[in-house]
């Protein structure tokens, strides 16, 4: 009988602990946290140690990623870069914007139409700025010259919200060259676009100088007592692989490894460096506690990288090129060294830190749902996901693409639908079958059918296209 009170005293300890955790979560979300965003570049889910990762060590994100919440089944927006950055930036599918492939640095960019996350925070007491890859339009030459003139361009960092932006040069000739040349981390310095005006070249290496623009402008931001939002979006591990600086590639090269795999495993290495130099400022400066830090990719991995446990990569639907790594740590708000199976969509992020920000979202018209319940207590309702992409012949990672190939993905609790042109092609049990190697379409035929039903009704919703031509043109 005792020892039956003393676990009951104990129970009711545990909800008594969770139920105040919840009240004081609710009753200070009006304290306005800064908001950090970590994007990694072709990260796949089997990168980081903290995933499972027995090839690279990444110490500074794994005691990152112990402060907060770790998430097993969080998705990208798409599987190649350019889709999930807009749907992280507006909440909505990357099919709100018809923006099905990545970017080729010419024409397209990110629709003026669109409500950003920097535009929503900004609106409201943050100062918001963006560090890095962009990707979404607005940084040729042309671009920023045309700005500079009071001449119609298309629309860059600063012209979706960010009151502050350090990005490279993109377009051609520049980008391409550097890829090319295998130069665009150790030369990228020299290329570089502060607030619309191309600077004088920084000798450093251009992760480097991500976390240095950040720490500076922190610094700033503290003087004006407000908080802030500052979205990295790193190139790393995005190919040309390079060598990062010591002691990253020597620390690889004693444990026998060589040719791209060796810089691979040293770019992943230098950005973890520089994540925990990150870090240590806001812990010194006691900016921390009061900071919402959310790590992630934009996609699976490319080449050199590992989806994990998953089948496929970038390119690719399947789930190694949608699952990414996700967590999320905000001192006394989110619970530290936990971690959570819920299912969380790119596209929650925004209506998640808008919530955190005390911003009401019942007006946005959004795909995204808030996600502030399974980031600080318990998990939330599932719901129906989708996926559009143009076709990927070419499979941007080891090994044959999988086929049957697929353009669409629907996702509802457990089951996966994967379908292309000619119509439903594969359903998984992701349950069951976390590495899809069952393909239950002909079992199920009264669920593909309902399934693909929705998914159709998906596809043809309104197109906001304009983003696919230049501004200004018909």
């Amino acid at each position: 009988m005792k020892h039956k009170f003393s676990c009951y005293l104990i129970l009711l300890f545990a909800y008594y602990s969770c139920t105040k955790n919840a009240e004081q979560t609710a009753d200070n979300l009006g304290v306005k946290p800064n908001i950090i965003i970590l994007m990694a570049d072709d990260l796949g889910y089997g990168d980081l140690s903290c995933y499972g990762s027995q090839s690279i060590y990444t110490p500074n994100i794994d005691a990152l990623a112990a402060e907060g919440k770790r998430f097993t089944h969080f998705y990208a927006g798409a599987a190649v870069c350019t889709p999930s950055r807009a749907c992280l930036l507006t909440g909505k599918y990357p099919l709100r914007y018809n923006i099905r492939r990545h970017f080729t640095d010419r024409q397209e960019h990110l629709p003026t139409s669109s409500t950003t996350l920097a535009e929503l925070l900004k609106a409201n007491g943050y100062q918001t700025a963006h560090i890095g890859k962009w990707h979404l339009g607005g940084l040729r030459p042309k671009d920023y010259e045309a700005r500079q003139a009071g001449k119609a361009a298309n629309p860059g960092p600063l012209q979706h919200g960010f009151d502050h932006s350090l990005t490279s040069i993109e377009g051609a000739p520049i980008r391409p060259q550097l890829i090319k040349d295998r130069q665009l981390y150790r030369k990228g310095g020299q290329f570089l676009v502060r607030n619309d005006e191309h600077i004088p070249a920084i000798a450093e290496h251009w992760t480097d100088i991500k976390i240095n623009e950040g720490i500076r402008l922190i610094e700033q931001y503290q003087e004006k007592n407000q908080p802030f939002f500052i979205n990295f979006w790193f190139d790393v591990p995005h190919t040309p692989y390079e060598p990062a600086p010591e002691p990253h590639l020597s620390k690889y090269e004693k444990m026998g490894i060589s040719g791209e795999q060796l810089y691979f495993r040293s770019m992943v290495s230098h950005l973890d460096a520089n994540i925990g130099r990150l870090i240590d400022y806001l812990k010194q400066e006691k900016i921390f506690n009061n900071t919402l830090l959310l790590f992630t990719s934009d996609n699976g991995p490319a080449f050199q990288g590992s989806p994990g446990p998953f089948k496929g990569g970038k390119t690719d639907l399947h789930e190694g090129g949608i699952r990414v790594p996700m967590f999320a740590v905000w001192k006394d708000y989110i619970p530290a060294n936990t971690h959570s199976f819920h299912t969380i969509h790119m596209a929650d992020l925004l209506p998640t830190l808008i919530e955190v920000a005390g911003i009401s979202i019942n007006e946005l018209e959004i795909d995204g749902e808030s996600q502030l319940e399974a980031l600080t207590t318990a998990n939330t309702s599932e719901r129906k996901l989708f996926w559009q992409m143009d076709l990927y012949k070419s499979f941007q990672n080891q090994g044959p693409k999988p086929a049957p190939y697929a353009t669409v993905v629907m996702l509802e609790r457990h089951w996966k639908l994967l379908a292309n042109e000619d119509g439903p092609s594969e359903l998984f049990n992701l349950n069951q079958d976390h590495r899809e190697l069952y393909n239950l379409i002909e079992k199920h035929p009264k669920r593909v059918e309902r399934m693909y039903t929705d998914l159709q009704t998906f596809l043809q919703s309104p197109r906001d296209s304009s983003g696919l031509v230049e501004l200004g043109k018909d």
